[in-house]
This record gives structure tokens, sequence and C-alpha cells, in this order.
């Protein structure tokens, strides 16, 4: 996972706080379907492994966006919060959601060739297809 720190946030309400032990500094893009359908352009998140606190799940509700992975939100004011692999039990949670600002790096895209051609970044990043995130993730889905 790389360089990682201990980060505390929360949904736009409270009604729901995330507290990482191991979150990478390293933020990722997604451009897959799923991702831009659930925020309205490309997922921010960051790798957040097993180790998760999350206080206020009667607040979350869970969708089964596959049979490896599961997406979260709030109930209540429908912050996106988390999309996780079910087998690994491996969170990957909106960056936006966590207190941290300057260790914060932006160094990477996944699913770059569904990228729509309506926005770019301007960061130069590490770039994967989907075909690569699959590989990458052998055996955990």
């Amino acid at each position: 996972m790389g360089d990682t720190i201990k980060a505390r946030g929360s949904c736009l309400c409270g009604a729901v706080t995330v507290e990482a032990e191991t979150m990478s500094t390293h933020v990722g893009a997604c451009h897959c379907g799923m991702c831009r359908k659930w925020t309205g352009g490309p997922g921010l998140a960051v790798e957040c492994g097993d180790r998760v606190n999350i206080t206020g799940e009667e607040n979350i509700t869970v969708f089964d966006s596959s049979d490896w992975a599961e997406r979260a939100f709030c109930s209540k004011c429908g912050t996106h919060l988390y999309y996780r692999l079910k087998q690994a039990n491996l969170y990957h949670i909106q960056a936006g959601l966590f207190d941290a600002g300057s260790e914060l790096k932006f160094d990477h895209q996944i699913f770059i060739e569904e990228k729509p051609g309506w926005y770019d970044f301007a960061n130069k990043t590490k770039n994967l297809t989907g075909e690569e995130v699959f590989k990458q993730f052998a055996g955990l889905v």
C-alpha cells in the first residue's frame, strides 16, 4: 500500500464517522462507468486496508455493486462513503471524507480507457486500464 497514515473523517451530516488505521496517502481516480454514475464524475478514493472503524452503521446503506464488491453511502445525507472488496475486506474510502489534507497526493488513475473526454487532470499520474487493475487485484475478488 505504500505510505500510510492514521486518518479520521465523516460524512457531510456527521451521522457516520470513519477511522482508518492505515490509510494510504496516495489518492486515485477511478473512471469506470459505475464510479462515474455513483459520484457524478471520477471516484476519488484512498486505499484503507481492512483496519477501518466505522460508527453510525445504522445510517449506512450498502449496495452490492458486483459479486466481489459493495458500495456504501450515508442514508441521512447521501455522502458516498466507500467501495469495499468483500472477499479481502479491503476498503477504498472517498478521499474527501477525511480531515487529512497536505499529506495526500493524487498520483494514479484506473480504468483510464473509460475516462470520458470532457474532463482531464493536470497532474502527471500512473494510469492503469481496467484489465491491469483486475490483474493487480487477482485473488482479492
